[in-house]
């Protein structure tokens, strides 16, 4: 999520080369991110949420949504990264409006479903 936010004022302020060297840092993190998740939960198998109360519906709306549009990150982020690289700008922004504040989401919305999950119950 740092990462894109940095590419995102990267490109705002006009610092191509640098929001290129971000952005495609923020993909292999995210990458490398989603190969070690998917490991873990190969070994792990599914962790139950045992709290109760107002955080449980707010636990499982996240879930979903997060769940929903990190599936989509995946092939947007591949196709906003491969527009940039091969200089089709046009194509590369109208898409990379749509991928930022999804990936943007699935960023922060992963924090919170692991706070949410592993952290004590007396923290939140």
């Amino acid at each position: 999520g740092i990462l894109l936010a940095i590419g995102y004022i990267l490109i705002r302020t006009r610092r191509i080369e640098l929001h290129r060297k971000v952005m495609i840092a923020a993909f292999i993190t995210s990458s490398l991110f989603l190969v070690c998740y998917l490991v873990y939960h190969a070994q792990v198998g599914s962790v139950r949420f045992t709290r109760q109360g107002f955080v449980r519906p707010l636990y499982y709306t996240i879930l979903i949504t997060h769940v929903t549009l990190a599936a989509s990150v995946v092939p947007l982020a591949i196709i906003t990264l491969t527009r940039g690289l091969k200089g089709r700008f046009v194509q590369h922004k109208r898409i990379a409006r749509w991928t930022f504040p999804i990936w943007m989401y699935v960023s922060v919305t992963g924090v919170l479903v692991y706070v949410l999950l592993y952290q004590p119950t007396w923290l939140l």
